[in-house]
């Protein structure tokens, strides 16, 4: 499955939510949590430096 980063960052935005309140309230980690906002910086950063 994948995940829309950006769309799940904004939608954390507009819910006024942190990721740790989203870990308690999912019973996800906020390890993870954190991991898929993170990993989706990453990307656009390494596509960024690939494409200069």
């Amino acid at each position: 499955m994948r995940i829309d980063r950006v769309a799940f960052a904004a939608a954390l935005a507009r819910a006024d939510i942190n990721a740790k309140q989203l870990a308690e309230l999912s019973g996800v980690s906020r390890v993870t949590i954190t991991a898929v906002i993170i990993s989706g910086e990453k990307d656009r950063k390494m596509m960024w430096s690939m494409v200069k």
